[in-house]
C-alpha cells in the first residue's frame, strides 16, 4: 500500500469524507425534490412508493439519480483500472477523484437554478458514486462514507465487543464508527441549516470539506519534505 492510499484511511479524512456526504445528501433532499444523491436505497423506496402511487411523473427523478449513480460508479472504476494513466501528472488516483467531485460541486453551485432538477440530481450522484467507490477503507478496515445502516451496525457491534468482551480494539473502532456517524449528520445538520440562508449555494459546503482534505493532505506532504 502505498503512502498516499494509507493517508486517506485516516480518521480526520473519514470524517470530511462523510460530513461531505452528508451534507451532499441533505442538499440534494431539500433543494432538489426530495432525491438523495447517495442514499441510492432511500430513491429506491421512494421509488417504489410514487410507482404504488401512480405518480409517473415524480418516478424519473428517482431513476436518473441511480442510473447516474451507477454510471459514476463505472467511470470511477475505469480509472481505478487505468491508474498508470494518472501517473503522468502529478496527482494520485486520490486527489483526482477529490478534484472531480469538487468541479461538480462547483458546477452544480453555478448552474443549479437553470438547470432541471433531474440533471442537477444525476450530477450530485455522480459525485456520491465517485466518493463510495473510491474511499473504502479507514485505518485499513472496511468503511463507507454515505451509508450509514453499517456504520451503525459495527458501532454497536464494536461496542459490545469493547464492553463485554473487554476487546480494547474494538473500543477504538467503535469510537472510529460513531465518529463516522457524528460527522455525517454534522454534515447534514450543517446543510439545512444553511440551505434557507444560502440556497443552492449550500451545496459549498461539501466542497469545501472535500477541498480542504487536499490542503491537509499537501500541507503534510510539505512537513514531510521539511524533515
Amino acid at each position: 500500500m502505498n503512502r498516499s492510499s494509507t493517508f486517506y484511511e485516516k480518521l480526520t479524512i473519514g470524517m470530511l469524507l462523510a460530513a461531505a456526504a452528508g451534507g451532499l445528501d441533505a442538499y440534494s433532499y431539500l433543494e432538489h425534490g426530495e432525491v438523495f444523491a447517495g442514499l441510492q436505497t432511500g430513491n429506491l423506496i421512494l421509488l417504489g412508493i410514487h410507482l404504488g402511487q401512480f405518480k409517473w411523473e415524480q418516478t424519473v427523478q428517482y431513476v436518473v439519480s441511480i442510473l447516474f449513480f451507477a454510471i459514476g460508479t463505472i467511470i470511477v472504476r475505469w480509472f481505478q483500472k487505468h491508474e498508470r494513466l494518472l501517473k503522468r501528472n502529478a496527482f494520485s488516483i486520490d486527489e483526482c477523484v477529490l478534484m472531480y467531485e469538487i468541479s461538480l460541486i462547483v458546477l452544480v453551485a453555478l448552474f443549479s437554478k437553470i438547470l432541471p432538477n433531474t440533471l442537477v440530481t444525476g450530477m450530485l450522484s455522480l459525485t456520491a458514486s465517485a466518493q463510495l467507490q473510491h474511499f473504502r477503507k479507514l485505518n485499513g478496515g472496511p468503511f463507507t462514507s454515505l451509508m450509514m445502516t453499517g456504520n451503525i451496525r459495527t458501532a454497536a457491534e464494536s461496542m459490545y465487543d469493547a464492553l463485554i468482551e473487554k476487546n480494547q480494539t474494538a473500543w477504538r473502532k467503535g469510537l472510529d464508527t460513531l465518529s463516522i456517524i457524528g460527522s455525517f449528520v454534522g454534515g447534514a445538520l450543517i446543510s439545512g441549516a444553511l440551505t434557507g440562508i444560502l440556497g443552492s449555494f449550500t451545496i459549498i459546503f461539501s466542497g469545501m470539506a472535500l477541498f480542504a482534505i487536499i490542503l491537509i493532505r499537501y500541507t503534510d506532504i510539505k512537513n514531510k519534505s521539511l524533515r
